[in-house]
């Protein structure tokens, strides 16, 4: 019993959220059209967080997310600049992702560096990328073309569920195709169960026969590939790209996904339980802002969150 309750505290805590927002306000919180604004929002927190649960899964982590997704689109949009084909400056990003993540196995997987330490130090590698091809500039205007922005403005007509002039946004399906191919490869294949199974006892995994060097790295590969996704995301919904525009994601992700480990009964992370995480901290900042509070007292909020997310997982974990 106390364990389902413990495990119930985080969906209970975003009820107990969703329920103090449409009090305080009632005319504009709970309604369809701030509703789809929040998923759009959380969108691109939402790609780096279910990439960020893939290395979570084996106890490791990735500070790099949020300079990646920057580096990504600044070199997407870099690329439209030079004339380019949106197709060539989406790839571009996406090989650079992947590339990024690589790197980041490789450093923690073969050289053996703390994932703490490599994933800082391309971080600050990614970042400094991002502000020598941009020369430091944000890149915007003609720069960017009409069809790779457009990309984030289509959707998906709700006309016939009684919402006239609403879409389902393009970027929040992207979120949820992601999440879909993250859940089925994590919980529904033998390299989602090899993963959980490094994360569980990596000594016991190895012995086993799992390939535990080339499983981290593809890890790595895949969670460097969803921050690259989402700064495309990002530089799509914002039509413009900057050195710093993704500064931002990596606490929030790694928030997520500790918010999710509650859930779990052995405090392992879950995808699905990481899109709870994701959503309590897309409402908190939607609804404070809707009620004016300041964007530094936001902070503070989402900081207060991750610890008590961590603390909660590892009181879990110990008993």
């Amino acid at each position: 019993m106390k364990t389902t309750l413990r495990q119930a505290g985080t969906p209970i805590g975003l009820f107990l959220i969703l329920l103090f927002f449409t009090m305080q306000l009632p005319e504009t919180f709970l309604t369809p059209r701030n509703l789809l604004n929040v998923s759009q929002q959380i969108s691109m927190l939402a790609v780096v967080a279910f990439s960020m649960t893939v290395v979570m899964v084996m106890n490791d982590f990735d500070l790099s997310v949020g300079s990646m997704a920057s580096l990504s689109g600044i070199v997407a949009a870099t690329m439209f600049a030079a004339g380019f084909p949106v197709w060539a400056g989406i790839a571009a990003a996406l090989a650079v992702g992947l590339f990024g993540g690589v790197l980041n196995g490789i450093l923690v997987s073969l050289i053996g560096i703390l994932p703490f330490v490599a994933t800082l130090g391309t971080l600050t590698i990614f970042s400094g990328l991002a502000f020598y091809v941009s020369d430091g500039r944000t890149i915007f205007g003609r720069d960017i073309p009409g069809e790779f922005s457009g990309l984030s403005r289509s959707g998906i007509p709700l006309d016939s569920f009684g919402l006239e002039g609403l879409k389902l946004p393009s970027l929040t399906i992207a979120a949820f195709a992601v999440l879909a191919v993250i859940w089925l490869t994590l919980e529904q294949t033998n390299y989602g169960r090899r993963l959980y199974a490094i994360g569980g006892n990596v000594e016991a995994a190895r012995l086993a026969g799992i390939r535990v060097h080339a499983l981290r790295l593809s890890a790595f590969a895949v969670t460097g590939l969803g921050a690259a996704f989402a700064g495309l995301m990002y530089a799509s919904r914002v039509a413009s790209a900057n050195p710093t525009q993704g500064a931002g994601l990596m606490l929030d992700a790694i928030a997520a996904v500790f918010l999710g480990m509650t859930m779990g009964k052995e405090g392992e992370p879950r995808v699905l339980a990481t899109l709870v995480g994701v959503l309590i901290l897309g409402i908190l900042d939607n609804g404070l802002t809707q009620m004016k509070v300041d964007s530094y007292i936001r902070e503070m909020l989402i900081g207060a969150t991750v610890i008590a997310a961590v603390a909660i997982s590892s009181f879990r974990r110990k008993n």
